[in-house]
Formats: C-alpha cells, sequence, structure tokens
C-alpha cells in the first residue's frame, strides 16, 4: 500500500465545478472522512480542471480510478461511507465516460 489507502480528487477549479458546489462537496468530503476516522488513510485534495466540465461536481478516487459525477453534500457522504469505508463505489454518483475530455461546456 502507499502513502494512502485513497486518494481523493476534487475539481475546485474552473468555471463549471465551483458553480455547482465543488467547495462544498471537498469540506463534507475532508468533514466525513475526519469523523470516520478515516484521516492518514485516506487524502482529499482541490484539483484543476479535469476536462468533463458539465458533469460536475467532479470527484475522482485512486489508487481504483473510480470517477463520480453531479456529486453533493450528501454523494460526498456516501462515497466516503460506503466506498471508502466498505469498498463499494456508488454507483448513483458513478461516471463512465469515454478517454480524454468529454465537456458539455466550454471552460
Amino acid at each position: 500500500m502507499g502513502q494512502y489507502k485513497y486518494h481523493v480528487f476534487v475539481c475546485t477549479s474552473g468555471k463549471e465545478c465551483p458553480k455547482q458546489g465543488s467547495e462544498d462537496v471537498h469540506k463534507a468530503l475532508k468533514k466525513c472522512v475526519g469523523a470516520s476516522g478515516l484521516k492518514g488513510l485516506v487524502r482529499v485534495n482541490h484539483a484543476g480542471c479535469m476536462n468533463q466540465c458539465g458533469h460536475g461536481p467532479m470527484v475522482v478516487v485512486y489508487p481504483e480510478d473510480i470517477w463520480y459525477a453531479g456529486v453533493d453534500v450528501a454523494g460526498a457522504n456516501r462515497i466516503v461511507l460506503e466506498h471508502l469505508m466498505r469498498g463499494t463505489p456508488v454507483e448513483d454518483y458513478r461516471y463512465v465516460a469515454p478517454p480524454g475530455d468529454n465537456k458539455l461546456t466550454d471552460d
């Protein structure tokens, strides 16, 4: 295992994700990770644009390369409780797209 069991990135830049509540999602993930006793095992970071504009807020979990779209605060809490604690991705928010840029809007 690397330094962290999971590394979570939240797009908090660009024109779209911040308007869609990505800062609140980032804060919720950090708070829930701490409250769940996962601090030190899970790292939550701000991320730059993921080139999926219009699908946000975008969240990606590594090392599994699981992408989530349209994540709200409730979804952030579910990602921690279901995915990061139990190892089951949250299908309601799961984002599967072809490789590369999949923008709905120009950023």
